[in-house]
């Protein structure tokens, strides 16, 4: 059975305790416990959330886990003595050491991060650049393995990197009968990023939000201005007026930014060559995406695919 040790803090959301969800599953699809499941403090007892409601926790001990997880808050807090002492005992015998958004400062103060690939949430990238420069922050990834040291950028990314964990303990098979016990999409790989190019751009008004998302939905397609401004029901011109003025965007950039996103995910999460790929998110060919992936992204698409899956641990 694998040991999973969680650890939590006052004030800490409610949303974090959902990678537990993937261990309490497995548990149940597997008809027997092969993950034993503890919720830690440095205090023990009930430990309020952010809507108040309590968990009841066990407190700092000589147990050893397996694996061992820190969750995150909704700011980054100080770390306290007993906390970083306690994650400095278990990195020694801890086959993972995990974090879940700010969970990462904790294993930071606890100096497990020196020369690291790790990520955290976007709104405290700029934060962990400043306070443990050591560490290789891939800050658009939705988790990141490097090693024993497993991160996870926000709650939501909590589960992904815990299937990805129970897909390497006892395989694939029972990683993806919990997804879709779980009802979560089995394809977000590490590599994802934690945009999404849509909502980046923040239109403005129906029309535009219309145009874009037919973009989305065809990309394989030329999609001319002419076409995307009758969707918008403007003409090309206006259209184009319109676009720029809410996202900052020409039509070109625009269904260039989608196609990117489109093949980034099928690089990260397929085994569709890249000429295919290409050819799928309406580039047309693999030299015209390698070179749109080298301007916006500093890589080719074959590097993004290397780089896209965690490394593997053994047990």
């Amino acid at each position: 059975m694998v040991t999973v040790g969680f650890v939590v803090t006052p004030g800490f959301p409610v949303m974090s305790l959902a990678a537990l969800s993937v261990f309490e599953f497995a548990n149940i699809e597997a008809d027997g416990p092969i993950y034993g499941i503890t919720v830690l403090s440095e205090h023990g007892g009930a430990v309020p959330t952010t809507m108040g409601t309590t968990v009841n926790t066990v407190p700092f001990g000589q147990e050893h886990f397996d694996t061992l997880i820190v969750g995150g808050n909704t700011r980054v807090t100080p770390t306290s003595p007993a906390l970083c002492a306690f994650v400095v005992e278990a990195a020694k015998v801890s086959r993972r050491m995990s974090s879940i958004c700010t969970g990462v400062f904790v294993l930071g103060d606890a100096d497990l991060l020196e020369g690291r690939r790790v990520t955290t949430h976007w709104a405290f990238t700029e934060e962990l650049k400043v306070r443990f420069p050591s560490a290789r922050l891939e800050e658009n990834r939705i988790f990141v393995v490097d090693g024993p040291i497993w991160t996870a950028a926000g709650n939501s990314a909590g589960l992904d990197l815990t299937l990805w964990m129970l897909e390497k303990d006892y395989g694939s098979e029972l990683a993806r009968t919990v997804a879709r016990t779980l009802v979560v999409d089995r394809q977000r790989s590490g590599g994802q990023s934690q945009h999404s190019a849509l909502l980046e751009m923040n239109p403005k008004t129906d029309r535009i939000q219309d145009a874009l998302s037919y973009a989305r939905l065809n990309l394989k397609t030329a999609l001319s201005v002419e076409e995307l401004a009758g969707v918008a029901r403007l003409g090309p011109r206006q259209f184009s007026r319109a676009l720029r003025a809410e996202t900052g965007m020409s039509p070109a950039k625009a269904v260039e930014s989608l196609r990117l996103e489109a093949a980034r995910l099928m690089i990260q999460t397929s085994r569709h060559t890249v000429d295919v790929i290409a050819a799928e998110t309406g580039f047309g060919d693999q030299e015209r995406m390698r070179r749109a992936f080298i301007r916006v992204h500093g890589q080719p698409p074959q590097l993004i695919r290397r780089m896209s899956q965690p490394a593997a641990t053994s047990r």
